[in-house]
């Protein structure tokens, strides 16, 4: 089967980028307390149900992934770009981190106790939106809970030429009424949403955080 152009697109964009990215990004958690907030109530809402596999789907560097890691929950990363992956496995040695996709993730049923997409639909095109919320159910086990970060707006955001590379990517954003429609559409409760204005000199958009449970 080909291929969609969108995941060739971003896999293509991340490679090329991932050491700047890594080197911009490594700190951003220290100035948003909301965001570790956010995490850490994840964090604890899946040790309070038992604890289990969680992943974060789109880990890119892995530095949410270590976050999470430091909150003890029992995580491993996936990521689209193999470079990313590897500079995860560079950076994080004690983690595993895997090349995949959210359209078609490598895990069984009801694997997962826990699944992160921090800020990593915002590439996926609307019609396709669906088939990544399906899966996100299938691989959370019953009462396991999901936690989405996005931008809020309307209209994407095309950024060329990132650190002076040559590649291009449309960064989708979202309002949080249709994420929380997708995600009640694919069978999620929600039980958190949290929007923040932008962090000033660091952001240009409000932030939104959603966090959904299975039944």
């Amino acid at each position: 089967m080909t291929e969609p152009e969108f995941l060739t697109t971003a896999r293509a964009f991340y490679d090329a980028i991932a050491a700047d990215y890594a080197d911009r990004y490594r700190d951003e958690l220290a100035v948003k307390p909301l965001d570790r907030a956010m995490l850490a109530s994840f964090a604890e809402l899946v040790q309070a149900s038992g604890g289990g596999p969680v992943a974060e789907l789109g880990c890119g560097p892995g530095r949410v992934t270590a976050h999470l890691d430091g909150l003890g929950l029992e995580i491993s990363g996936i990521d689209l770009s193999p470079g990313m992956v590897a500079l995860a496995r560079r950076t994080h040695p004690g983690l595993r981190f895997e090349v995949g996709s959210m359209l078609g993730l490598d895990l069984a049923d009801g694997a997962l106790a826990g699944a992160v997409a921090w800020f990593s639909i915002i590439h996926t095109p609307q019609d396709r939106l669906p088939e990544v919320f399906a899966e996100f159910h299938r691989v959370l086990a019953p009462g396991g809970h999901l936690l989405l970060a996005f931008q809020v707006g309307d209209e994407p955001l095309r950024v060329e030429r990132p650190f002076g590379h040559p590649v291009a990517l449309d960064f989708r954003r979202q309002q949080p009424d249709h994420i929380t429609a997708l995600a009640r559409t694919a069978g999620l409760e929600i039980t958190a949403r949290l929007v923040r204005e932008p962090v000033a000199g660091v952001e240009k958009t409000p932030q939104a955080y959603l966090l959904a449970r299975k039944p």
